[in-house]
């Protein structure tokens, strides 16, 4: 019961912190599916440097996170980029009768490589990934507390195949813990200033599973920011289930 426990803490910390999932959320890393600096027209200007940040709530917990992307080439070319994030979460799991409240601290430093052909791209990154878990009351059969060191894998996609449409996806796991992350989501062009449509996302590992249904909204320009909304329902393989929220906030220079 107490290994049950501690899979489901993990997973409910991977799915603040990488899906927002969300990891959202997404993988942290799965809600960042950040569009092309000429996505839309009157669009941020492919600099080199995008700085984002943002939140996930949902009835377990939540998470925040915030980080950069830099591409000496330019955000817009081909070539080496380098991702930085930070993320903090807070959660909630059982450890037999004992409700426990964990926080989780998340810091990634990701090597990539971006290729745009068309209107098609793809990202890929890899690097070191670093965790520290607490609890309270301390938890100490759980195998997440304390530090622990290890390697995130990466991907994001995105696709317009018409003028009007977009298809995104982006996935990303971490050796800590084995867990995983997907999302996908879907947009139609609205009065030119932002996409919007719906998206799906799934995280966990071998033995937990949450999964999301709803919908976003991406790339809406306000002055030099670009902000990203995202809502529906959530549920999870022990049949808990409510709704989430996410916003996110961008800006290139």
């Amino acid at each position: 019961m107490r290994c049950v426990g501690r899979v489901r803490a993990f997973c409910v910390a991977a799915a603040a912190l990488l899906c927002g999932g969300s990891p959202t959320a997404a993988d942290p890393l799965n809600d960042l599916l950040l569009p092309p600096a000429s996505a839309l027209s009157g669009g941020a200007y492919p600099e080199k440097f995008l700085y984002f940040s943002g939140f996930d709530l949902w009835r377990s917990g939540g998470s925040f996170y915030g980080g950069l992307q830099w591409a000496p080439g330019g955000l817009n070319q081909d070539g080496f980029t380098l991702k930085l994030l930070l993320a903090q979460s807070s959660y909630r799991y059982l450890a037999g009768s004992t409700n426990i409240r964990g926080t989780g601290l998340l810091g990634a430093v990701l090597p990539g490589w971006r290729i745009k052909r068309g209107d098609f791209e793809i990202k890929v990154f890899a690097g070191p990934d670093v965790q520290n878990h607490r609890y309270s009351p301390d938890d100490p059969g759980n195998g997440l507390r304390g530090t622990h060191v290890g390697l995130r894998v990466a991907a994001d996609l995105w696709w317009e195949p018409t003028a009007t449409m977009m298809l995104a996806s982006s996935i990303s796991g971490s050796t800590i813990g084995n867990s995983f992350g997907v999302r996908a989501a879907a947009g139609w062009r609205v009065m030119d200033r932002f996409w919007a449509g719906p998206e799906m996302e799934t995280s966990g590992d071998a033995v937990y599973r949450q999964y999301r249904i709803g919908a976003h909204l991406t790339s809406f320009k306000m002055s030099a920011f670009e902000w990203s909304l995202g809502a529906g329902y959530v549920q999870d393989n022990s049949h808990r289930s409510g709704v989430y929220g996410r916003i996110g906030v961008l800006t290139r220079r």
